[in-house]
């Protein structure tokens, strides 16, 4: 093995600790980034859902009642439109 040889592995290990420790640390700065974001969400979502006049639950058990009563209305329509047969006088 020769001195230049040598040198350029030296050289490479070097460059290959500079880059892992430059990798490295943008991680944890992108860690933490993503962090401080995640935070400031949870704040934000959390300011919003005060602000909100009803509760996120009672709008959610409203919004299920109204989906329920439509699907008792279309589907006691479609029986009695299945029984009773189309109206007289409609075309297609």
């Amino acid at each position: 093995m020769s001195s230049t040889d040598v040198q350029v592995s030296t050289a490479n290990s070097k460059a290959m600790i500079v880059g892992f420790a430059l990798w490295a640390t943008g991680g944890l700065i992108g860690l933490v980034g993503v962090g401080i974001s995640g935070v400031a969400m949870a704040n934000a979502a959390r300011r919003w859902m005060r602000a909100q006049q009803e509760p996120p639950t009672v709008v959610m058990k409203k919004k299920i009642a109204q989906a329920r009563a439509a699907t008792t209305a279309a589907t006691s329509a479609g029986t009695s439109a299945w029984h009773n047969g189309v109206a007289a006088g409609s075309s297609r």
